[in-house]
């Protein structure tokens, strides 16, 4: 048996979660409503399906701006 997969999958969850209206997507987990939602319930193959798709996610949302201490401040 794979030990890869026999581990719990965890969540991609970083903490950072804000909806991205044009994609549908969480700009921090790259998850949809609903795969985050049912995630709890989800299998374990179908959390590394989930999983899987994240990474092909990322050019779907919109950059994200500048942290402010790199954003040039007016004088």
């Amino acid at each position: 048996m794979n030990p890869a997969t026999t581990q719990p999958v965890a969540s991609p969850c970083i903490g950072v979660c804000r909806m991205d209206e044009s994609s549908g997507l969480c700009t921090g987990c790259l998850r949809t409503l609903d795969e985050i939602a049912l995630w709890s319930v989800l299998d374990d193959d179908d959390k590394r399906a989930v999983i899987g798709a994240l990474a092909q996610r990322r050019p779907l949302l919109p950059p994200a701006p500048a942290p402010a201490a790199d954003r040039e401040t007016p004088t």
